[in-house]
């Protein structure tokens, strides 16, 4: 089985600003979070081999790119993203062969293998790190070592270099006994800074990116790679250091002050990311590359992607997903709708003439989107609002990304116990707010990890009603890592996969509409009624094709509002229906009535 053929998108259409235009302008890319996927060993997490044996489930989906979360060496901190060695697999996921015979049998299907790459800080167990320790070794300045505050003793509280905050709690300081000095680590403490001003870090890292394309990987999806290169002033000094220009930053409730204004889209993030452009990929043909752009805008966003500026192809923005709370992210809010659409139109905005955008609500750091945004309390809501949600994104100008078990419209955890989850930023995060900093209560916190904790995206994929969901066999030595899902007897890929009026079947129409849709892929868009609470609508042009895409977000019956109504008005049959979340029929007279029911959507040819 191979995937579906996309249709080719003329050079007279512009896509991203490039001619040719690029192949991905109309594919669709699904994320695997290995450990989760397939587990063929019984030890518990999943594996390469897993993921190999689904590889038909996946190309009877119709996605194009399979993006897989890290599988190379790695003590497993942070689930491999702290990585000590980037030529070699982890032998829980298997060997180097594992990972050649998958991109082998992806190939033979149509699929092409993105490799997440982590390259803004690596394992403390990496050779680099630990040579570095050593002043007179060729590494010592790969990474960003500090001697402590003058004044204060080494290794005690209030010696840290400045006031940073690590993104999962604490210090972003760890003091080494061996260097006598600290080094940065904006994420885990096993998580050290790389030095990207040091030339060395850099070629050593593009070295390591030429030798996995010459071994048939298809691009990268770069971690965090906007907070490689860090502010300094004239002396080098980073901002809260004693004696900078900025010796003293504000600080939050936690104690700490954040990284992300003297971290994010430095001064030489364009210098470097063009020179990885030319060292890696120039000559190059058919890869992919996109980075996780924290602390970048909409603006920047246009330039980084724009082919003329020779960086990445596409980002991961993150505004869209980080505004539904109340300062942090442990205490969640309602979804505004008005606020989402705001800042989707300035995604989309961004790129109308230039540059691409990418399109989610769902990773492996993110929790559920039906138990988000949608409504999984009862099987009608979950199945209904899981369609609406998905169509919502995909009729977006960009390029869609599923996270593994969106197309089947799987839910969060619903863990009840701080025990029942694994996540170090979520434990670590309880820890510093309940029982440090006290800013907290334990029932808040632990209500905010189950509503935004990142375990909820990474329980097992539930193939089947099993007691494992199929991720592992029912007699294997070991339990799956994490709990499966209690729902999985009534969610999972079994029970979808024939099934006409499944999540999965939706999912399908909507990655086919992409490949055989210019207008879905390039079609300009144009927001409507955009402070409507409830109806999100929108239309994508193409020349004489125009399309109107009009979602109720909420679980009641909702008027259209004035520009959708006037739109909608034209004498609508069941042939102008493209797709719809009940059908044709129910479409068409619900337009008729100017009204939608509950997570009602529909695509309509104008």
């Amino acid at each position: 089985m191979t995937t579906s053929q996309r249709t080719v998108i003329p050079d007279s259409i512009r896509t991203n600003g490039a001619t040719p235009n690029p192949w991905w302008s109309n594919a669709v890319v699904y994320q695997i979070y290995p450990r989760s996927f397939q587990d063929t060993n019984g030890d518990g997490l999943g594996d390469l081999k897993g993921i190999t044996s689904r590889l038909d489930y996946l190309a009877d989906l119709g996605v194009d790119v399979l993006w897989l979360s890290p599988v190379y060496k790695s003590p497993q901190d942070d689930n491999g993203y702290d990585i000590s060695d980037y030529q070699d697999i982890d032998p829980l996921f298997g060997t180097l062969d594992d990972m050649d015979e998958l991109l082998a049998e992806a190939h033979k299907r149509g699929l092409k293998i993105v490799m997440d790459l982590v390259v803004n800080h690596t394992s403390d167990e990496h050779a680099w790190f630990e040579a570095s320790k050593n002043k007179d070794d060729e590494h010592a300045d790969w990474y960003w070592w500090r001697p402590a505050r003058p004044g204060t003793t080494a290794g005690e509280p209030g010696a840290e270099p400045n006031q940073w905050g690590s993104y999962f709690g604490g210090s972003a300081w760890e003091y080494c006994p061996e260097r006598g000095e600290y080094y940065l680590h904006q994420f885990s403490k096993k998580q050290p800074d790389l030095n990207w001003e040091n030339p060395a870090v850099r070629r050593a890292v593009y070295d390591m990116m030429n030798w996995w394309l010459d071994r048939g990987v298809d691009g990268f999806r770069m971690d965090v790679i906007t907070l490689i290169s860090k502010r300094t002033d004239l002396s080098g000094k980073l901002p809260g250091e004693y004696g900078s220009e900025l010796d003293d930053l504000p600080v939050g409730e936690e104690g700490y002050s954040n990284p992300n204004p003297f971290c994010a889209d430095g001064p030489r993030q364009d210098e470097f990311l063009a020179e990885m452009r030319r060292e890696v990929f120039e000559g190059r043909e058919g890869f992919l590359t996109v980075g996780e752009a924290p602390g970048v805008t909409a603006q920047r966003n246009e330039y980084i992607t724009d082919p003329a500026n020779g960086e990445l192809d596409m980002l991961f923005l993150f505004e869209h997903v980080d505004f539904d709370c109340e300062g942090v992210k442990w205490k969640p809010l309602p979804l505004d709708l008005p606020k989402l659409k705001s800042i989707m139109a300035g995604y989309q905005a961004a790129v109308k003439n230039a540059g691409w955008a990418s399109l989610f609500t769902g990773n492996h750091d993110q929790p559920r989107v039906v138990s988000r945004w949608g409504d999984d309390s009862s099987e009608e809501s979950r199945v209904r609002s899981a369609k609406a949600l998905g169509l919502m994104l995909h009729m977006h100008r960009g390029t869609p990304y599923i996270y593994q078990g969106e197309e089947l419209g799987m839910t969060d955890a619903h863990f009840t116990r701080l025990d029942q989850y694994r996540d170090l930023e979520s434990l670590n995060a309880y820890r510093q707010r309940v029982e440090e900093a006290k800013v907290q209560s334990p029932e808040s916190m632990l209500a905010g990890i189950a509503a935004r904790g990142r375990d909820n995206s990474r329980t097992p994929m539930q193939w089947d009603g099993s007691v494992y969901a199929g991720f592992t066999a029912p007699d294997a030595a070991k339990e799956p890592w994490i709990s499966v899902n209690p729902n999985h007897a009534a969610i999972n890929a079994a029970g979808e996969f024939d099934d006409p009026d499944s999540v999965y079947a939706f999912y399908k129409q909507l990655i086919a509409l992409r490949h055989d849709m210019p207008v879905v892929a390039a079609g300009d868009w144009h927001l409507l009624d955009a402070d409507d609470a409830h109806v999100y609508a929108f239309t994508r042009t193409l020349g004489d094709e125009k399309l109107l895409v009009v979602v109720n977000m909420s679980g009641r019956t909702v008027d259209l509002p004035r520009e959708t109504a006037e739109l909608a008005a034209a004498g609508i049959t069941e042939s102008n229906v493209v797709i719809s979340t009940y059908d044709a029929p129910h479409a068409v007279a619900s337009l008729a009535n100017r009204e939608l029911d509950p997570w009602e959507a529909a695509v309509i040819q104008l």
